[in-house]
């Protein structure tokens, strides 16, 4: 029995010693929040974990779903999240009163620039915004940035979201394209080439149409949320797009709560280096979350450390 044990134990102690030596590391995990079912931020975060998992088996990111950015940036605060995905309007918000206090939020990876559109079925007399007065819009969940978003566009679009149309609030994302096809809503609000919603009403029988506001009403957009920024949806981007659409974006981002292990981080941002080219693969906007895309989302104060290392690391940033 005595020897027994000593072989067990002389094995267990040389066991880290052995996976260094096949090229695993010990695991370490982060939890990921990210959105309701059906929305662009679980797809994402799906796409981002397998892909860093492939790269880094010893690496997990563990997603919870939650309501959105505004649930997600509570999360943050309480630490009972490592890192959460959030919507450029929110994103900048928080990070103006948070980051570079030394125990606030940060910024460590980019999501996608998220050029918002709306959407409706091939067939609709709806063909620009201004159409949708007194129409049913389905504008998104309750808490999530994309509302905001959508609530920026139209106001600047001279419509009162309130008042002028009928705002339909989701409690999961993936209702409004189903909404959309049962007749319930005449129009979805999104954001993203690669958001679900979108995908659903471009495949449905007939096809889908897609719009942005008028080129006038983006200048009046963009100053309503430093966030904001003007995008170009490319012919083909979605099924059934056959020309650019011109429209407004907002970044969102991969936000740290204080505190976070900074070489794990630095472990993740490398492993999304390697894998940026699997996850634009699998995910239709995931080349934007190349984190070489974060000094012009971005002020480099708002930067967690880990992050503005690689970045220097890689030649990305002086």
């Amino acid at each position: 029995m005595l020897r027994r044990s000593l072989i067990l134990g002389g094995a267990a102690a040389l066991l880290p010693t052995l996976l260094r030596a096949q090229g695993t590391e010990p695991t370490a995990r982060l939890v990921l929040a990210t959105a309701t079912p059906g929305g662009s931020f679980p797809a994402f975060g799906q796409a981002l974990a397998e892909a860093v998992r492939a790269v880094d088996p010893g690496l997990e990111l563990a997603l919870m779903p939650t309501k959105g950015s505004t649930e997600n940036l509570v999360l943050l605060k309480a630490g009972r999240v490592d890192l959460a995905l959030v919507q450029g309007e929110y994103a900048y918000d928080a990070l103006k009163s948070e980051a570079g206090s030394g125990a606030g939020l940060s910024v460590v990876a980019p999501v996608s620039a998220s050029p918002g559109l709306f959407v409706v079925a091939a067939g609709s007399p709806i063909r620009r915004v201004d159409d949708l007065r007194g129409r049913r819009v389905a504008l998104g969940t309750h808490a999530s940035g994309l509302t905001a978003m959508g609530r920026s566009v139209l106001s600047g679009s001279g419509i009162d979201p309130d008042r002028d149309i009928e705002p339909i609030l989701l409690d999961r994302a993936g209702d409004g394209a189903l909404m959309v096809l049962d007749g319930r809503a005449d129009a979805l609000w999104g954001a993203g080439t690669g958001w679900p919603g979108f995908r659903v009403l471009a495949d449905a029988p007939g096809g889908a149409r897609f719009f942005g506001p008028a080129p006038d009403a983006i200048d009046r957009i963009l100053p309503l949320h430093p966030s904001l920024r003007r995008v170009t949806v490319p012919a083909g981007a979605l099924k059934g797009l056959a020309a650019a659409v011109e429209t407004v974006g907002s970044w969102s981002f991969v936000l740290a709560r204080a505190g976070v292990d900074e070489a794990v981080l630095t472990r993740l941002l490398r492993a999304m280096d390697r894998s940026i080219a699997a996850l634009a693969r699998n995910y239709p906007s995931g080349a934007d979350a190349d984190p070489r895309n974060l000094p012009a989302a971005v002020p480099i104060a708002w930067l967690h450390p880990a992050s503005a290392a690689h970045l220097r690391e890689i030649g990305a940033l002086r």
